[in-house]
Formats: C-alpha cells, sequence, structure tokens
C-alpha cells in the first residue's frame, strides 16, 4: 500500500475513551498471565493501529500542504484532543506498573518499557490536561508561522528552505543580500516569536511546578524520557565538548577563513561558504539523487536494499520543497502498515543527500524494528536513534563519486569538519534550554542576551554584523527544536559523537564496521542507551577519553586531508 492509499478517518476518540478504560479494567481484573497478556496485545493494537496510524498519517499530510484545511483541522482536532487522553493513558501505565505480571510482561517485552513506563508516570497529572492542549496550540502556532515565510529574493517569492543555495552562493555580495533578506523575515516576526516562545517557557515552568519541581527542567527531562542519565551526565559533556571539541572547531574555521581570504573571526554569512568554488552539490534532480540512493543501499547490504526498495515502491517519502510545505524534515512510523515515512525539503544543497542518509538512517532502524511489541519499543531512546541516521552518514561517504561527482572530495572534507563544528552549537543550544527554565522570568531580551553570551563561549569563530537577526544574536528562533521538543538537541550532539567513533571504524574497516552498526540498530529499543552502547563494544560519550580520542583522530585527518585543485 503507497502512502497515498492509506486510508484516513478522524479518531472517534469518544469511543477509544471507552475502549480504552475497559482495557485497563479488563487487565486490572486478570487472574493469570495468559489473560493479562492478551490485553496487553488488545490494548498494544488499539493504541497503535486506532490512534497512532491516524494522527500520524493526518500530521504528515498537513505538513506536506499546510494551506491543506481539511488536515489542518484534523491537526487542530488533535491538538485538543489527545491531551484528554493522558489520564486513560496514565490509568493504564499505572495498571501495568502495579500489575502482578509486570515481572513476566517485562520477562518476554522487555524491561525498557516499564522504565520508561515508571518516568511517564512521573511526568503527568490530570490537572495538566489545558496546559498540554495550550502548549499544542503553541506549537503550531510557531509551525505555521515560520512554513508561511515568504521572501521575496532574485525576482521570486522563496520560503526558507529555497533560500538556502542562495545563502552558500559562491558571490559574496548575493550570499550577503540572501542572509539579509532572511535575516529581515525573522526580524519583522521577531515580536509574535517573542511572544509565542515566552508563553511556552511560563506555561512549561508552571507544569513542572505543577509536578512539584522547582521548574521545567526536571519534567523536561522525563518528557525526554532520559532513563540512563541526568543533568549533571549533561554537565561533563558539556565541559568535555569546551575542552575539545570548541578549540578544533576554531582551528577549522581559522583554516576556513585563511583558505577563503575572510577577517576571523568570520560574519554569519561567511561561515557557511567552506570553498571558493563553493559547497559541495549533489549531482542530479531530486529523482536523480533518489535513484543515487537506491544505488548505495543495493550495494551497502541485502538489509539495506529491502529497506529501501520498499521505500520507493511503496512512496514512503516527500521530498521535493514546495510552497505551503512545512519547513524541515524528518522520519517518523506508521504503526498500522508498519513502514518508516521519510518528510523532507530537498534545496540542491549537501543536504539533500544527508536526507538520503540521515532521515534514511532513522527509517532503516524503525524497518528493522518495525514488528518489535509493543510497538514503542521500535526506536530507542532519542540520542540513541540519531546514532542510527548520524553513522549512517558516514557509511554514506564511500559513495561520495555517486552522489557529489566532482564535489566528492569536497564533501568528504566538509561532511567530517561539519560534524565536529557542530557539536559545540548543539551543545550550545541545550545550555540555552537550561539557562531559560532555570529563569523562566527573563524577557525576551535577557534571553537574547544569555544566547548571545553563549555564542562567545560555543561560538567564538562568529563576529556580530549588520545581519538583521542573525547579528543581533537572535538565531535561535529559528532552531525549531528550542520551541517544540525542549532538551531534545543534546541529543543530537551525543549522537553525533557515538557517529563519530563509527567514522573513525570505518576508516580502520568498513565492512567490520557496518556489521558493528548492525548489532547496534538490530536491538531497536530494547536495551537503555548507554547498554546499547556497551552491547555493540562502543564507548559512552560521557566519558572525556571519548571526546578527546576523536577530536585526535580527526584533527590528524584534516590536517592531513589533500585539498590539492579545490578552489
Amino acid at each position: 500500500m503507497t502512502f497515498s492509499q492509506i486510508p484516513y478517518e478522524r479518531v472517534d476518540t469518544e469511543a477509544l475513551k471507552l475502549r480504552m478504560k475497559e482495557l485497563t479494567q479488563e487487565f486490572q481484573n486478570s487472574d493469570c498471565f495468559e489473560q493479562a497478556e492478551k490485553v496487553f496485545l488488545a490494548m498494544e493494537k488499539t493504541r497503535g493501529e486506532t490512534l497512532e496510524t491516524m494522527v500520524t498519517v493526518a500530521s504528515i499530510r498537513r505538513d506536506i500542504d499546510t494551506r491543506d484545511r481539511f488536515y489542518e483541522e484534523e491537526m487542530e482536532f488533535y491538538d485538543q484532543e489527545l491531551p484528554n487522553l493522558q489520564p486513560l493513558i496514565q490509568n493504564w501505565t499505572n495498571a501495568l506498573l502495579e500489575s502482578p505480571f509486570r515481572m513476566q510482561l517485562g520477562e518476554k517485552y522487555g524491561e525498557v518499557p516499564f522504565i520508561n513506563a515508571e518516568i511517564a508516570a512521573k511526568a503527568f497529572i490530570p490537572e495538566m490536561v489545558e496546559d498540554l492542549q495550550k502548549e499544542n496550540d503553541l506549537c503550531s502556532q510557531y509551525t505555521k508561522l515560520i512554513a508561511s515565510a515568504q521572501i521575496p529574493f532574485d525576482g521570486k517569492m522563496l520560503t526558507l528552505s529555497q533560500m538556502t543555495p542562495y545563502k552558500c552562493s559562491t558571490d559574496d555580495k548575493l550570499r550577503h543580500e540572501a542572509w539579509k533578506a532572511e535575516g529581515e523575515w525573522f526580524a519583522s516576526n521577531g515580536a509574535q516569536l517573542d511572544q509565542i516562545y515566552d508563553e511556552m517557557v511560563k506555561l512549561r515552568d508552571t507544569m513542572g511546578k505543577k509536578l512539584g519541581f522547582p521548574n521545567y527542567i526536571q519534567l523536561g527531562y522525563y518528557r525526554m524520557t532520559r532513563n540512563c542519565y541526568g543533568v549533571e551526565d549533561i554537565e561533563k559533556f558539556r565541559k568535555a565538548v569546551q575542552k575539545y571539541l570548541v578549540p578544533l572547531a576554531k582551528k577549522i574555521y581559522i583554516r576556513q577563513a585563511e583558505r577563503m581570504g575572510y577577517e576571523f573571526p568570520m560574519s554569519f554569512a561567511d561561515k557557511g561558504l567552506a570553498f571558493r568554488s563553493g559547497n559541495p552539490k549533489p549531482v542530479g534532480s531530486p529523482q536523480e539523487i533518489l535513484a543515487n540512493g537506491t544505488k548505495f543501499y543495493s550495494e551497502l547490504s541485502s538489509e539495506t536494499k529491502e529497506f529501501w526498495d520498499h521505500m520507493i515502491h511503496d512512496e514512503m517519502m516527500d521530498v521535493e520543497s514546495k510552497p505551503g510545505k512545512a519547513s524541515g524534515g524528518y522520519c517518523t512510523g506508521i504503526y498500522g502498515c508498519r513502514s518508516p515515512f521519510i518528510f523532507a525539503n530537498f534545496n540542491g544543497t549537501a543536504g539533500d543527500v544527508e536526507v538520503i542518509t540521515h532521515e534514511a538512517g532513522h527509517a532503516f532502524a524503525f524497518y528493522l524494528n518495525r514488528n518489535r511489541v509493543p510497538y514503542e519499543s521500535a526506536w530507542p531512546s532519542m540520542e540513541a536513534c540519531e546514532v542510527h541516521s548520524m553513522s549512517m552518514e558516514f557509511f554514506g561517504e564511500a559513495w561520495a563519486d555517486l552522489f557529489f561527482g566532482k564535489d566528492a572530495r569536497k564533501f568528504l572534507y566538509t561532511h567530517l569538519s561539519d560534524a565536529l563544528t557542530f557539536i559545540p552549537y548543539g551543545t550550545m543550544v541545550d545550555h540555552f534550554q537550561h539557562i531559560v527554565y532555570e529563569y523562566p522570568e527573563f524577557t525576551p531580551e535577557e534571553r537574547h542576551q544569555a544566547w548571545r553570551e553563549l555564542m562567545g563561549i560555543y561560538m567564538p569563530w562568529v563576529r556580530p554584523d549588520d545581519i538583521p537577526f542573525y547579528g543581533e544574536g537572535k538565531m535561535w528562533q529559528r532552531q525549531g527544536h528550542i520551541y517544540q521538543s525542549p532538551f531534545y538537541y543534546i541529543d543530537y550532539c551525543l549522537a553525533q559523537t557515538v557517529a563519530l567513533m563509527f567514522w573513525e571504524k570505518i576508516q580502520e574497516d568498513p565492512r567490520k564496521a557496518f556489521q558493528q552498526y548492525m548489532k547496534y540498530t538490530k536491538l531497536g529499543g530494547s536495551l537503555l542507551f548507554t547498554d546499547l552502547l556497551k552491547q555493540a563494544g562502543l564507548e559512552s560519550p560521557f566519558e572525556e577519553a571519548c571526546l578527546r580520542g576523536i577530536c585526535t583522530k580527526a584533527n590528524e585527518f584534516l590536517e592531513q586531508f589533500d585539498l590539492t585543485g579545490i578552489e
């Protein structure tokens, strides 16, 4: 069944509530494991096929065209109704945790879902329903505002995604004008972006305090299902980033400024151009890039070939940028047809190939684990999921000639350097959010000032300049995760660190590295993140030696990389 053929029908939430109540009661009344298991699986099917599938399909179709009023109204309905299901989900969770058959269920279906259920139980009380509805509404406001961007440039009206090629143009004047044009759009909407976020912060602070926490931070960690590390571990990682990665990233940008003849620290508009002849560009149209993806996955392994053939045959991707389409990219799972779906916005940059590797890395992991029970254990926690995607990007490097042609060497150099320089930025995003939620009374200007101060710590290679919005230290408003998924962004940094471990192993033995990757990926969400790493024979990113070793190897590689003949 192709994605367009999936039938959609609005979930009858009242009937669903009755069914969930019935199943919870049946589960509590079960007098043997066999009966309890039967109800457990019935609830699995009810929530997965009745609820998750329809909401996911509606969400994807809304994102494909945010102007589609039908699916816009469907998501408005779910924004209001889904929080009303939380008390019922909580009752089910409590029944699971209190069941005399919990141990037997854990032995058969894994302990992680029950650990996560305990965390979920700490993250909700019925008094939060209206808060969750309001939070959903604010997230939708942000999504629609960003998707509505129409920027007059180069004689056209362009979306934010369509501005990207101009923002890395080799024409210095055109590139700076593109950054300014985009910055002007954000600046003109800055008051609304500040207002949305201010409401979000205060709302989330209230939610945290309703649960007895001093602020939102612990609740934020629970909502991200942090099940094997806490704030102290993140602080350790943050210190290692400042000690090892910031100096290496600074060295990378100093080389870039010298190569380009730019002043250091660089402006935002200059930082993004790695070579005078331009950043690496993929070869071909979106259709040709997808065809190259077919060759890559067919040659990588039999498992990846089977997965990719399914994605193409069943049209489980929408990757071209179009007016009205939501910005960004993601992978999600459609429970009813046991299939991943990839959403993206191709724009003619190297990011198009990274969609084929990054988002498809997520999709491949879900495909391998699509039949796990319970269904949520197909995915591990977020940072573990990002290992699948970021590592797949590095496995794709062996096909750089296919994807990038004459720009292959450029790509190999910038892909590694971008991975390294991203981690300080991503860590800064997380650090910023800790400050924001520790001081929810901050004014918008105080938040902007906090961001500017963090830039001095994590991004000393960029200088304030005359570019509206960016030069004023407000670029955090462009980072949707800050609004919609608080505390998610550090997951990318932890995962990038693990992916760089795979990069090291690929340099030594690509086949052995992929076998180790498969060992990690096939485990799905059956283990905690730190235990997944142990099972796959990988170091923990929370250990200082991990980042120290990666930075040493990566610096040697970049210093010895042959850039001869690349202008």
